[in-house]
């Protein structure tokens, strides 16, 4: 769920009734409806004015993705059980693809940071308490998160990053000639093997800074769009908050990894996992670009200047990085990086 206050189109008469008829059933009956848009997503998202003063976010899942509807109740028991805070699910009907979620706010995490100018200060704790959150899912069950979603192993790593190749590095001539395009070819079929050789463990899968909320009263997050969980490598979901659209500095990066990768194998295990999850990152901000959603594209240059950054740290990637560099240098100079 990424909720923001972008208008969407309204749902026909006859949908929108049937809603309204079924929240009344459910004992929340709605004053007001507000629609909301996210990114790509298929499901569609409303704030909902409900008798009584309070709001709540409708979640809408058409047929053809209506079956993550009884997953997403399945992580958010899980994952509330193990004390990860998470939306509070006050109706469901999956059968219909309608779910009522607790409104945290108009504003994600990443929203918040960059629309008020927060400065590193003030969001490192935020920081700390994701770190809190994400070390409690990797400790949930392996066997439970298991049979929820497939294993994101070498197979699934290595398809990501093809998805980056086939929309934005080929077609952007940032692969060089034909020694240099397989050196890099099996250079990434290294990293996502390495990747996969550790024993997995479970896995937000996309734990970054727009799928948190920041929580009043406090400098602590609940987590969104969780549906996703499953077993993958241990470092992904730090590589993930780390970066993602709020890309902490230097100095910050490395008071959060003293924390959480405080061992010289940790710290490589990170820069293995931030590497490939910044490079998929491009191919995602990419796709969603050609299905019509491109605000993510301004991201895109200092995403894969991380990804550059994490492999000069790599020992099997140290002699290609200096090449990598020059060639792609064009895609490293647009506009000025999101963050502080």
């Amino acid at each position: 769920m990424e909720p923001s206050v972008t208008r969407a189109p309204h749902a026909p008469q006859d949908a929108d009734d049937e809603i309204r008829a079924w929240l009344a059933g459910s004992g929340h009956p709605v004053e007001a409806l507000e629609p909301l848009s996210g990114d790509v997503s298929p499901r569609r998202y409303a704030r909902l004015a409900l008798k009584g003063g309070r709001t709540a976010i409708l979640a809408t899942y058409p047929p053809d993705i209506r079956a993550t509807c009884p997953r997403f109740l399945a992580t958010t028991a899980l994952l509330a059980e193990a004390g990860v805070r998470v939306p509070r699910v006050l109706a469901a009907d999956c059968e219909r693809g309608f779910m009522l979620l607790e409104d945290l706010g108009p504003l994600t995490f990443a929203d918040w940071a960059l629309a008020t100018g927060r400065p590193w200060s003030e969001l490192t704790p935020y920081f700390m308490d994701a770190l809190t959150q994400a070390r409690q899912i990797a400790a949930l069950p392996p066997g439970n998160v298991a049979a929820l979603s497939p294993l994101l192993g070498r197979e699934l790593l290595e398809k990501e990053l093809r998805q980056t190749w086939d929309l934005f590095l080929e077609p952007r001539g940032l692969l060089g000639d034909a020694e240099e395009k397989a050196t890099l070819a099996a250079l990434l079929s290294e990293l996502c093997a390495r990747l996969a050789q550790d024993p997995p463990v479970p896995c937000h899968r996309d734990f970054m800074a727009r799928n948190l909320m920041p929580l009043p009263g406090a400098p602590n997050v609940a987590v969104l769009d969780h549906q996703d969980l499953r077993l993958g490598p241990p470092a992904y979901d730090l590589a993930s908050l780390l970066n993602d659209t709020l890309f902490p500095t230097p100095e910050v990066e490395e008071a959060l990894l003293a924390v959480a990768a405080p061992t010289p194998e940790e710290r490589l295990r990170y820069h293995r996992a931030a590497a490939q999850r910044t490079l998929k990152a491009v191919g995602t901000y990419a796709a969603f670009a050609r299905r019509g959603a491109p605000r993510h594209l301004p991201l895109i240059p200092a995403t894969l200047g991380r990804s550059l950054g994490h492999l000069e740290r790599l020992p099997e990637a140290a002699a290609l990085a200096p090449r990598l560099a020059r060639l792609w240098r064009p895609a490293l100079e647009p506009s000025a990086p999101p963050g502080h």
